[in-house]
């Protein structure tokens, strides 16, 4: 399911992000693509007041497109029309505290998310696959799991007369 959020929403729900910061579009671009990446969903976020209803190629990647609505406009407009205009809302979540945006949005059928509720999901923490934490723990039981104990006793002796010289 791709997300449609509110970003200026979001970052007023975050407690390590400001809106008055001139960098906090960024800060939250950076932690949505990290969201993105771990649970594997692409995310639309939309701010107020940037380019002029422009996809921000500067913010955007592959995984989070970043739109920002223009100075007549705002990100509850912008994103009013990409859910009137969206294909299959039933595979899209979206993240708003705005009540117009969240009732278009179930009318059509997509299912929503305060952003509230939604900032929690972004500081959570990777699952490690436990196989691979496995492996990672036996490799860092042995003592040194490249050189024999011999190896080291000839790098030791060689270093040892380097010192000596």
């Amino acid at each position: 399911m791709p997300y449609l959020i509110d970003g200026h929403n979001l970052i007023a729900q975050m407690p390590d992000l400001k809106l008055d910061d001139p960098d906090d579009e960024a800060k939250l671009v950076l932690k949505l693509r990290s969201f993105s990446s771990r649970v594997g969903k692409r995310v639309v976020v939309v701010f107020d007041h940037g380019l002029p209803g422009e996809v921000s190629t500067r913010l955007s990647t592959h995984s989070v497109i970043v739109k920002f609505a223009s100075e007549h406009s705002s990100a509850d407009a912008v994103m009013r029309d990409i859910i009137r205009r969206t294909e299959d809302p039933a595979s899209w979540i979206v993240v708003s505290s705005d009540s117009e945006v969240t009732d278009i949005a179930k009318i059509v059928g997509m299912r929503c998310i305060t952003a509230h509720d939604f900032a929690p999901q972004l500081k959570a923490t990777p699952k490690v696959n436990p196989k691979i934490k496995a492996a990672q723990q036996a490799v860092s039981k042995k003592a040194n799991p490249r050189l024999s104990p011999k190896e080291v006793e000839d790098w030791m002796a060689l270093f040892a007369k380097d010192k000596k010289d």
